[in-house]
């Protein structure tokens, strides 16, 4: 059996203190052998330091179940994760919500773990968190930054791995702008689709909801 990462829910709203945006998506695991995990992940866009948190549930209703919670940072650039006795979220696997120290001493910690990276590998909205944490960069020519074009061409630079945005415009006839991955994101989330893009690598499409072509 394949494994499978299936994407459910995205729940959205305003943070509590109105500052951001806050957002959680759930979805379902099924492992190799038949294995079942839930999990939830979720970001708050106003949150300082950025920093993400996820869910992962096992065994519901069986005496070795657990409830795994983390916090979703960066290391130097790259994604870590750290056990928090805090819970996130409910998931429908689950069994009871463990503490960090419980969560350690599980048999079925590496397991978990092994969720995690198929779903941070395998979940689009999973992307997206990422390219929060990482505050990852990209250039967009000026229509594209002021919202007057919509994206029609995503590269992934492979030389120094910098994204791009281009619209309509030639990129070479446009000013170029940073700005942040996710804030293009936010304002299409039909880029969903090509934000695991590797090194080297171009996605482009002809009008907003067509299907991306990637080289």
């Amino acid at each position: 059996m394949k494994i499978q990462v299936v994407e459910g829910r995205l729940l959205e709203g305003p943070d509590a203190a109105a500052t951001g945006m806050d957002r959680r998506a759930f979805g379902e695991f099924v492992g190799p052998q038949g294995e079942l995990a839930s999990y939830a992940f979720g970001w708050t866009t106003g949150a300082d330091p950025h920093a993400g948190w996820l869910t992962v549930g096992i065994g519901a209703g069986n005496p070795g179940g657990g409830t795994f919670h983390a916090r979703v940072f960066d290391n130097g650039g790259q994604i870590a994760y750290a056990l928090t006795d805090e819970p996130f979220e409910s998931v429908p696997e689950g069994g009871p919500d463990l503490t960090a120290d419980e969560a350690r001493a599980h048999e079925d910690l590496p397991f978990i773990w092994f969720v995690v990276d198929r779903v941070m590998e395998r979940d689009r909205r999973a992307w997206w968190m990422r390219h929060w944490v990482l505050g990852t960069n990209c250039i967009q020519t000026l229509e594209v930054f002021e919202r007057r074009e919509p994206v029609l061409l995503v590269t992934h630079d492979a030389d120094d791995e910098l994204w791009q945005l281009i619209g309509t415009t030639d990129a070479a006839a446009s000013t170029g702008k940073i700005g942040h991955l996710y804030h293009a994101l936010d304002a299409d989330p039909t880029l969903l689709d090509v934000l695991d893009l590797t090194p080297g690598e171009t996605a482009t499409r002809t009008h907003v909801g067509a299907q991306w072509t990637t080289t």
